[in-house]
């Protein structure tokens, strides 16, 4: 059990009979008036973030989670397969549950996040950067800058396709922000 003292960003609670962890709070000590907490709750189940405010001094049911390691193997029919680095055993995730899925490619590093009473898996995040190879952009055209933005599509090995700057050309290697699924920059 755990109090409104507690609260800090990625702690999860269970709440409404289902699993939320924190994404933002604010202490509020109003002039008038008993303190109290508001806070964007997430639910690790159907990513929606809803609202709430929790009075100073209120009991909280703190969830036990743990990360853990793993590298993404293949995908098949019956979901997304990774295996454990720690003690090699493998696992199937729905696609639902992984963040940014059109972003994994074999061999890459990932960390699930596990209800630690029911062993179930709630989350897989990627790393916040990823580095993929463009397997095919347009050329870009000399001078054609006139718009503001001066992004053009390109398809990265993974087969997704994300917004890049007009200089980048097929088979470059480019750094992903796999948060918002954005071009960071160029990597040599």
């Amino acid at each position: 059990m755990a109090t409104t003292a507690d609260i800090k960003n990625g702690l999860c609670l269970e709440f409404n009979n289902d699993l939320y962890t924190i994404v933002q709070f604010q202490h509020v000590k109003p002039g008038k008036g008993p303190a109290f907490v508001r806070t964007k709750l997430k639910n690790l189940k159907t990513g929606k973030v809803i609202d709430n405010t929790f009075n100073a001094g209120v009991r909280l049911n703190v969830a036990r989670i743990e990360r853990r390691p793993y590298q993404f193997l293949y995908k098949d029919d019956m979901g997304f397969n990774f295996m454990n680095l720690e003690n090699f055993e493998q696992v199937s995730i729905d696609k639902e549950i992984i963040d940014n899925p059109q972003l994994l490619k074999e061999g890459q590093s990932v960390e699930i996040v596990f209800h630690a009473d029911t062993e179930t898996p709630l989350t897989a995040e990627l790393p916040p950067f990823v580095i993929m190879e463009v397997i095919y952009t347009e050329p870009g055209l000399k001078g054609d800058t006139a718009s503001s933005s001066a992004l053009k599509h390109a398809k990265i090995e993974t087969g997704a396709e994300i917004n890049v700057p007009l200089f980048i050309n097929t088979g470059d290697k480019i750094k992903i922000d796999t948060r918002d699924n954005s071009y960071s920059e160029r990597v040599k």
